[in-house]
């Protein structure tokens, strides 16, 4: 239980009501008003026994070689304490403790606190604490020293410089009781200073730090009364001390160190995993009803391309600046831990909720995104943050865990860089890895259906082709949501075989249609891994040839997620498809907030506007100037634009006029089964060009 200095390290970064900076804690905090509190009283105990002193006894006192040994191995013991854990909350026990509470018994009070005054002075100094920590340190030794002294006298014990006291057999009570004094009242100042700026409860920091600390403090202040004993009969042997403490020192050390490789990471000396989960359930027990604890897992983006290209001892270079910059971009009281590689996870004990986790998580990006400067060259790092909060997300350690890790993947995923967990897509859990399966069994088993909505010209009402649309019917669950299971597909092995089987099915549907004169092209969406799939092409190649079909009567659509990826524009698949003659459209426009340039890179020949920006046409001038605006560039492009979401006669109109070339929509079509759209299209197809105002009657 060391100076608070430990403790109280400053960081400049923060911005908490109770951070400690070298000027001290903010005015009006609770560390603030503890520690002022605390100075005070001990300040004026200590003038108040230097009082009692006097100056001559003080001057007789200073002339004896005795005071003058016991005030230097004061320092020394102040100045190396012993460390009896790595824990931050733990500290040191300064082995200062035995020579001063020698001094208490044989000089007294006012000797005693002097004597530690002037050894905290010396030791501030040479490791440059601020004054708020030297004067603390002073303050709650000499309060100890006080309730021992009080204790002493309880037994009638009164020491003074000029009339010394050497304890015998009898007074081990008034010893046991002094000592347990001393102990109880340095150890509560020391805790109450910890608890406040760590955020942490009392009880806790007690327990935690008590606990180690009570058997080095049992011998240190054991061991006093028998220096005093040496004192009374031969000065020249005090010194002897020194070598047990050493001996307490070098063994407490050596517990340490292997304490601290057990939690710790070797390379950036965070704690590690086994150090995280301590802490964290920790946390997760002390957790207050109206606070959450949040768990962060970090992940460094293009790490691997550092440690390929320049090796590893400049990767483990950038590793330890990572883990410098995150350690000084947390609260105190708060954890970053390394787990292996470039995976780094932060514990926040007690955070208010979720947007307060997401500016820490926030604050730590901008710390990492500084370039760094190695080998001559500059660095510039990112990284992934998921967030998974207690009791939001997780009851415990291992599912916090799993899940930040499931929200760093999302993170890297949508590039978005922070992400929470959101159960909806985490295909890790077991209701999601159930549908997985039987999503699995439904495509082995052709339980997958297609319906078709048509995309119909808003000039004369003609059919452009239909956009086969995935249906699952359940046998338990009924119907099932696109959404629901799209995303799940997306994210495992299956969204490739989902692919193959509704291409298959929208084939052999065309082919029928074809071949009984009903030549109505079917579109199909792919995702952006799809269309960089070298299978792709192949697969519809062989399916045309197979059918006997024209490549026009099947076409693609991919969202436009697809301009924001460098790798689609030089991707053979691409090239291959616009060779075979399969038309390409570009679905969702408008949500990516892509460079609209970009588009002329891409060969597509048709473009669908989003339906979020097409329903608000009447509603917003702001979505209208969009929508007008992307079709006239998809026009000088000599691209096709269709809308999608037409739900109204008012909005098909509104876009007639602005030029759009055909229109997708329930008040158009509604999705129907393969049979139903059948009939809606014979009936539609025996029509010859329909005038605008026949486009408003819907079969």
């Amino acid at each position: 239980m060391t100076a608070i200095a430990r403790h109280l390290a400053p960081r400049p970064e923060l911005a908490d009501p109770s951070d400690t900076r070298d000027t001290g804690p903010r005015p009006g905090s609770p560390l603030w008003i503890y520690l002022a509190g605390v100075i005070t009283i001990g300040f004026t105990a200590l003038f108040v026994a230097q009082f009692r002193l006097g100056g001559y006894e003080l001057a007789q006192l200073a002339t004896t070689m005795l005071f003058w040994i016991l005030l230097v191995l004061v320092v020394l013991g102040e100045l190396r304490p012993v460390m009896v854990s790595s824990s931050a909350i733990v500290g040191g026990t300064p082995t200062s403790t035995m020579f001063t509470f020698a001094v208490l018994m044989h000089h007294g009070l006012s000797a005693a606190v002097l004597v530690q005054a002037v050894a905290v002075v010396v030791s501030g100094v040479l490791h440059r604490r601020s004054w708020h920590r030297i004067a603390f340190n002073i303050a709650q030794t000499t309060l100890a020293c006080t309730a021992a002294g009080v204790a002493f006298g309880a037994f009638g014990i009164h020491p003074r410089p000029l009339e010394t006291w050497t304890p015998e057999g009898t007074d081990i009570p008034a010893i046991a009781l002094a000592g347990l004094a001393y102990f109880v009242v340095r150890g509560l100042l020391v805790c109450g200073a910890v608890a406040l700026h760590e955020r942490k409860p009392m009880i806790r920091v007690i327990r935690t730090s008590i606990a180690p600390q009570a058997m080095v403090y049992g011998a240190l202040l054991g061991l006093a009364p028998l220096v005093v004993v040496v004192m009374e009969h031969s000065t020249g042997l005090v010194p002897l001390f020194v070598a047990p403490l050493a001996a307490v020192y070098f063994t407490a050390t050596l517990s340490m160190r292997r304490d601290h490789q057990a939690m710790h990471d070797s390379l950036t000396g965070l704690p590690n995993r086994k150090m995280l989960i301590l802490r964290t359930e920790e946390a997760l027990a002390e957790a207050r009803e109206h606070e959450r604890v949040g768990l962060f897992l970090l992940d460094l983006d293009r790490f691997k391309e550092v440690n390929d290209t320049l090796g590893h001892p400049v990767g483990d270079l950038l590793l330890q600046i990572v883990a410098h910059r995150l350690t000084h971009s947390v609260r105190p009281g708060d954890v970053v831990a390394r787990l292996g590689g470039d995976e780094f996870a932060v514990l926040l004990p007690s955070i208010r909720d979720g947007h307060a986790a997401k500016e820490v998580a926030s604050r730590l990006r901008v710390a990492l995104t500084e370039p760094v400067r190695l080998e001559g060259m500059t660095f510039d790092l990112d990284a992934s943050i998921g967030i998974a909060l207690y009791p939001d997300h997780a009851p415990d350690f291992e599912l916090l865990l799993q899940r930040s890790d499931v929200a760093m993947y999302m993170a890297k995923e949508s590039r978005a860089g922070v992400e929470f967990y959101v159960a909806e897509r985490d295909r890790n859990s077991p209701e999601r890895l159930s549908l997985l399966g039987d999503l699995r069994r439904a495509i082995d088993r052709g339980e997958l259906d297609l319906h078709y909505q048509p995309k119909v010209s808003l000039e004369d009402g003609q059919v452009e082709g239909v956009e086969a649309l995935l249906r699952w019917w359940h046998p338990v669950r009924g119907p099932v949501s696109p959404v629901e299971f799209i995303p799940l597909a997306e994210q495992s092995y299956l969204m490739r075989e989902l692919t193959q089987y509704v291409i298959d099915k929208a084939l052999n549907q065309a082919a029928q249609w074809w071949h009984d004169d009903l030549e109505v092209p079917i579109s199909v969406n792919v995702s952006a891994r799809d269309l960089l799939d070298s299978g792709l092409p192949e697969q519809l190649a062989a399916g045309l040839t197979r059918l006997d079909l024209p490549p026009h009567a099947i076409h693609l659509e991919v969202t436009e997620r697809i301009l924001m990826t460098d790798q689609a524009y030089s991707a053979d698949t691409i090239r291959t498809l616009a060779a075979l003659g399969v038309p390409l459209a570009l679905d969702d426009f408008g949500t990516g907030y892509s460079t609209l340039v970009r588009l002329q890179r891409l060969q597509v020949d048709e473009v669908k506007i989003d339906a979020s920006f097409v329903r608000k046409i009447g509603e917003s001038p702001d979505d209208a100037r969009i929508v007008r605006s992307i079709i006239d560039l998809v026009r000088s492009l000599g691209l096709r634009a269709v809308a999608e979401g037409v739900e109204s006669d008012a909005v098909a109109e509104t876009l007639r006029e602005m030029g759009c070339h055909a229109g997708q929509g329930w008040w158009l079509a509604e999705p129907m089964p393969a049979a139903e759209a059948v009939v809606w299209l014979r009936n539609r197809l025996r029509l010859p060009s329909l005038t605008h105002e026949a486009v408003k009657t819907r079969s």
